[in-house]
């Protein structure tokens, strides 16, 4: 019987290298160093778990939140123990608030344009992370959703936060949802963002065509150029907010998801968790959240150890209303859609769950990077013909390389994405929204396979055509 190589070279005398042993013990301080970083920062922000509230819920609008523990006991302290649903409202300014005289704002106690938390909310996220499944949903809802806030009539939803907080908020989403329970929220005002972004060491994106805008009543400029380049918290805050591109809010939520992945891809690491205490005490005070500090560093190791790769962005099922249609731009939710993505997404619960589509009944279109001749994309389109899928399409080529193949599923077509990865046998499954998977090539198909080097690789090892 052959025995094991031992795990550490031996020289010739039969004793552990010198060179081995330094390595170990330098690994071993590095770790010892980045973990003594990490609690020594912590105990340096809070040695309670006082949530970090900048406002002070009654106990009927705390009674809207999960108040069950999220994390486990003991030493298991920083581990997430069950599913949590976090709500993330971005502030916005109020227009009321900018057209007050000097010194009735200075009467008011804080600077509308960055550090309120009353006005109406600009963004609106529902995040899930899922331990059970090592999974992070993002649910982006349009700030033009429109709902009824009861003694309100109807309203747009970032009107909610205006009306009755956060807690009014949280309720009209989770009712929106078909009754989906929220356990903690986080609001975060204008400045806030910026400061985060930059806490965070800026963000590289691929900004899709140059956004110019000025409005004086909101002090809103921007001011970018198209192409892929690194922003800073102003810059990207300018991406964020800019609605001019003739497609409203959907094409801001878009905006949003891009910066949102290329912010996990870019800073869901272990060093994270080293700088946390430093990003935390940037932003502090420009948070209001019922989050503990505890709760945040658990939320943020589980990010860290999930990692970009199982995040997916989804946006609320729905419609833009049509000109003329109600006297302002509203988005139309669509319930039976809403419906569905609740149940697969976030659990919900219900009598008679909403049947998945057929494979059949499902457009599928496929986009090469690798400048495959056309004979393999044929026979790759026939071959997912003959497994049920009868509408596929192979339109323009990706206009760049990418390593990896991406089965991209909108809303509520995971399991679709996922029988055909099986059917490929490659790839990688994304479920996210139409123009968020790249800034600059819409994702207009329920389903879309964005070949990369690996389809080449697939072929080249099993000498098979498609």
């Amino acid at each position: 019987m052959t025995s094991k190589k031992p795990l550490v070279a031996e020289n010739d005398y039969g004793e552990t290298s010198n060179n081995a042993r330094w390595m170990w013990l330098w690994l071993g301080m590095g770790a010892i160093a980045l973990t003594s970083a990490t609690l020594g920062g912590l105990l340096a922000v809070s040695m309670t778990s006082t949530p970090l509230m900048q406002t002070k819920l009654t106990s009927k609008e705390s009674e809207v939140f999960e108040s069950d523990r999220l994390t486990g006991e003991g030493l298991k302290f920083s581990e997430l123990s069950r599913p949590v649903n976090i709500l993330v409202l971005g502030m916005s300014v109020l227009p009321t608030d900018v057209q007050d005289s000097k010194a009735k704002a200075k009467n008011r106690g804080y600077l509308p344009q960055v550090n309120s938390f009353s006005g109406l909310s600009d963004v609106m996220l529902l995040v899930r992370l899922n331990p059970e499944e090592k999974k992070i949903v993002i649910l982006s809802v349009p700030r033009d959703t429109r709902v009824s806030l009861e003694g309100h009539g109807v309203v747009k939803i970032n009107a909610a936060n205006v009306v009755g907080g956060p807690a009014l908020s949280a309720k009209t989403i989770s009712e929106l949802l078909g009754g989906v329970e929220i356990d903690r929220y986080i609001r975060i005002n204008v400045l806030g963002v910026n400061k985060l972004i930059d806490a965070l060491g800026g963000v590289t994106v691929d900004v899709p065509y140059d956004m110019k805008y000025r409005d004086d009543s909101q002090h809103l400029y921007i001011n970018l150029k198209k192409g892929k380049q690194h922003l800073d918290g102003d810059k990207t805050l300018q991406m964020l907010r800019y609605r001019n591109d003739g497609r409203g809010d959907i094409g801001r939520v878009e905006r949003q998801q891009i910066v949102m992945r290329a912010l996990a891809e870019q800073t869901l690491n272990p060093t994270l968790l080293a700088r946390f205490p430093r990003i935390l005490n940037v932003v502090r005070s420009h948070l209001d959240t019922n989050l503990t500090v505890e709760e945040i560093l658990t939320l943020v190791n589980f990010g860290v150890q999930t990692g970009n790769s199982n995040m997916e962005t989804l946006t609320l099922p729905g419609r833009a209303s049509a000109y003329h249609e109600y006297k302002t731009s509203y988005w139309i939710p669509n319930a039976q859609q809403i419906e569905k993505m609740a149940i697969d997404y976030f659990n919900l619960q219900v009598m008679n769950p909403p049947q998945t589509s057929g494979s059949a009944q499902l457009q599928v279109v496929i986009k090469d990077s690798t400048a495959s001749d056309s004979e393999s994309l044929q026979n790759l389109m026939r071959s997912l013909e003959v497994v049920g899928y009868s509408s596929v399409y192979i339109p323009e080529p990706w206009r760049e390389p990418l390593d990896k193949t991406y089965i991209v599923a909108q809303n509520g077509n995971r399991d679709n994405a996922e029988a055909i990865r099986a059917t490929l046998g490659f790839g990688e499954v994304r479920v996210q929204d139409e123009g968020s998977f790249d800034s600059n090539i819409t994702i207009d198909s329920p389903l879309t396979i964005v070949l990369g080097e690996d389809w080449l690789e697939k072929q080249n090892n099993t000498n098979l055509s498609y």
